[in-house]
C-alpha cells in the first residue's frame, strides 16, 4: 500500500518539472497505468483540470479525472477501483473532507488503496491522509485540523519552506498536544509504504523533508535529505 504526500511541486506547482509526476508514475502496477484526478480540493475547477490533462496527456498513462460537484459517474466504486493511480489536487482540505464523506469516497478511496492504487497528492491532496496537520482551510490564519482520513498516522505539514508562517505553526501546534509528524518542504515528497516512510524524493536539490515530534516536553525537528531526481 503506498502513499505519495507532496510537500509541493508536480504539474500544478512545477509545470515544467515533471521529476515529482513521473516518480509517482513510476510505482505503479501496470506499465500504461490509469490515473484519475481528483479536484474536490479546488472546487472542481475547470482550469485545474486543463493543467492536469495538459501535463498528463502526454505521457504514458490513461488519464481521467473524478468530479463530486457535478457528479457524472453512477457506479462510484466502479470507477475508483479500476484506477492505478490516484492524484488528488490541492485546494480546501476541510472541505474534500466533507465532500468525500457525504458522497462515501474516502471508503471506496480506502478500498482502492488496500488493493493496490497509488495514493498521491499535493498539498490538501498530502494532508488529507494523515489523521491531522496544518491548514488554511478555515481562512487567512494558519490553524490545526485533527479529522484527516488517517490512513498514515499522526500529522503533516505542507509548504514548509513556502510560508515563513507554516514551520513555526507546526512546532507550536505539536507542542500544544497535535500528533507527531512529518514536513515537507515545495518540491518534496514523502513516500510511505504500508504506512511507513520508505523514502524521501525531491524534484529540487534543497527540498527536504522533516520530522517533527515532542521530545521530553521540547518541540524537535530533524532534517531527513531527499534523493534530488533530476
Amino acid at each position: 500500500m503506498q502513499i505519495v504526500a507532496l510537500g509541493g511541486g508536480g504539474f500544478s506547482m512545477e509545470p515544467e518539472n515533471p521529476l515529482l509526476d513521473d516518480y509517482i508514475l513510476s510505482l505503479a502496477r501496470t506499465r500504461r497505468p490509469r490515473v484519475c484526478f481528483v479536484p474536490t480540493a479546488g472546487g472542481d475547477s475547470d482550469n485545474y483540470i486543463l493543467r492536469y490533462y495538459d501535463a498528463f496527456a502526454r505521457r504514458n498513462c490513461t488519464a481521467n479525472y473524478l468530479p463530486l460537484f457535478s457528479r457524472r459517474d453512477k457506479d462510484l466504486r466502479g470507477f475508483v477501483l479500476e484506477q492505478d493511480v490516484i492524484y488528488v489536487g490541492g485546494g480546501n482540505t476541510v472541505n474534500l473532507l466533507a465532500v468525500w464523506r457525504a458522497h462515501g469516497l474516502d471508503q471506496i478511496i480506502r478500498q482502492a488503496y488496500e488493493q493496490g492504487a497509488i495514493l498521491c497528492g499535493v498539498s490538501a491532496g498530502s494532508l488529507c491522509w494523515f489523521e491531522a496537520g496544518v491548514t488554511d482551510s478555515y481562512g487567512p490564519e494558519l490553524a490545526a485540523i485533527r479529522n484527516g482520513l488517517g490512513f498514515l498516522s499522526g500529522s503533516n505539514c505542507p509548504h514548509y519552506d513556502g510560508n515563513p508562517k507554516r514551520r513555526s505553526t507546526y512546532q507550536r501546534l505539536v507542542a500544544e498536544g497535535l500528533p507527531a509528524g512529518y514536513a515537507a518542504d515545495d518540491g518534496c515528497a514523502l513516500h510511505f509504504v504500508d504506512g511507513q516512510l520508505k523514502r524521501i524524493v525531491s524534484s529540487r536539490p534543497s527540498a527536504q523533508g522533516y520530522r517533527v515530534e515532542l521530545v521530553d516536553g521540547k518541540v524537535r525537528e530533524t532534517a531527513m535529505k531527499a534523493d534530488f531526481l533530476g
